[in-house]
């Protein structure tokens, strides 16, 4: 078959052929999640225990063309600089951002004599190990894992924990974000800026005008119900598997841009509650509703959090002068740490098959909300509030499936406009199938099938 979509190598992952190969060996072409040929049976139990860790946990980076090109053509006899920045990119994009801050840190620490913290904070430094590593890792901020275990587990002010977690992504996926740069890893750009300004506004208003009115256990159920109800959502986005997917938004226009710019807006204001929002919100719009594949919407919400981190730190710090003195501490426990998780976990997140990822995020929503309830003193109120919030999240994010189904038709229609004709070889004959078929990164579900064109 031979074609060329709206898309190809750039906007959308191009639809399976019947290649010359196809045509000498009988295989059938490759379906999209799991890259080998359908056989009809369950794939969970044709696959070896190597193949099933390279399939969910060494998938393969969404890299940048320039950076997939640099790969395939570097040259063995290149200067040994030359191929360190191309062939161990990955190593130098941690190693920048850990010894920038490092250098910082331990130069004040040992002026400041910062050791004499680590006995009485360190439960939070080890909290951060995981929280760090969670950050880079997938579209949740590295305050999904500091704010809940801070105010449930450690019974610390969610003022506190809000703070330390929009301090301590300032740091962490501050180098996440440097890394994903240094690596160039795919990213949605018009999302980063456009959800950035709207979370910025976001941060400042609820800031001022949300959170103060808050009392400390309405700020903890508002975030593990609103976490909770994201993993639904993602659980959502699990179920079609076979779901056709674009590494940008498609067809960008002026009302999605708006969409962006909403969307950043209630993300910034979830994030000045519970130190984290902004990531959920963008990933799952950019999933559900404008259909962006999981490896460019996660590092795109590290980078969006990263920046929202950054302004809320600095309102809360020098417009508000409201930064309490704990936090302080804990965030010089945690910083040397964060700089290594978080950018490493970038690099495995960009690595491991998306169904593992989802599954690292609904074990963690739903330890917090089951926590919560247990930890956190109930009332009436209270209870209600989290139970609307989680069936309001539920109805949200299927109304957002299926608006995105519906977005998803209008982009198939416009790509068809003016598009080629599609000649698939079959058997001793060629046959033209039109503009080919509807869904490009759907397989063919049997030989049969094929047969039929």
């Amino acid at each position: 078959m031979t074609t060329e979509y709206p898309y190809q190598s750039s906007d959308v992952e191009a639809p399976p052929s019947y290649t010359e190969s196809s045509r000498n060996t009988g295989q059938l072409p490759v379906v999209e999640d799991s890259k080998e040929p359908y056989n009809g049976r369950c794939k969970c139990l044709t696959l070896s225990c190597g193949q099933f860790m390279r399939k969910y946990f060494w998938e393969g980076q969404a890299l940048n063309t320039s950076q997939k090109k640099a790969l395939d053509t570097i040259p063995d006899d290149a200067p040994w600089y030359q191929r360190l920045m191309v062939r161990h990119r990955r190593l130098v994009g941690i190693l920048i951002p850990v010894i920038f801050f490092h250098f910082i840190w331990f130069s004040l620490a040992i002026n400041y004599n910062y050791w004499n913290l680590f006995p009485t904070r360190y439960f939070i430094s080890v909290t951060m190990i995981f929280g760090s590593m969670i950050a880079g890792l997938t579209s949740e901020g590295g305050g999904a894992v500091a704010f809940p275990v801070m105010t449930l587990a450690f019974g610390i002010k969610p003022s506190i924990a809000r703070d330390f977690s929009m301090m301590i992504q300032s740091c962490g996926m501050s180098a996440a974000a440097f890394t994903i740069f240094w690596m160039k890893i795919q990213v949605e750009w018009r999302a980063i800026l456009l959800s950035s300004l709207g979370g910025a506004a976001g941060m400042i208003f609820g800031l001022e005008i949300i959170d103060p009115v808050m009392t400390p256990p309405q700020k903890k159920m508002v975030f593990v119900s609103v976490w909770f109800s994201f993993a639904f959502a993602l659980f959502l986005l699990n179920l079609y598997h076979k779901r056709r997917t674009f590494p940008q938004i498609p067809f960008f226009n002026a009302w999605k841009g708006v969409i962006l710019l909403i969307t950043g807006f209630i993300g910034g204001i979830f994030t000045s509650i519970a130190g984290s929002g902004l990531d959920i919100c963008s990933f799952s719009i950019l999933t559900l509703f404008f259909r962006v594949t999981e490896k460019t919407a996660t590092p795109t919400s590290v980078i969006l959090m990263a920046g929202n981190s950054i302004v809320g730190f600095y309102w809360r710090g020098a417009m508000m002068l409201a930064i309490e003195q704990d936090t302080w501490e804990y965030l010089l426990v945690c910083i040397p740490i964060v700089v290594i998780g978080a950018p490493l976990g970038s690099i495995l997140g960009s690595h491991f098959h998306r169904q593992v990822l989802a599954a690292l995020v609904y074990l963690l929503d739903t330890v917090a909300l089951v926590g919560a309830f247990a930890i956190v003193p109930q009332t009436p109120v209270l209870s209600g509030m989290a139970a609307g919030i989680v069936v309001a999240g539920f109805i949200f994010f299927f109304i957002m499936t299926k608006l995105g189904q519906l977005l998803l038709s209008r982009v198939e229609a416009k790509e068809g406009k003016g598009q080629p004709r599609v000649v698939v070889y079959s058997g001793d004959k060629n046959e033209d199938i039109g503009n080919g078929i509807g869904y490009p990164n759907k397989g063919f579900e049997s030989s049969e099938e094929m047969s039929k064109l």
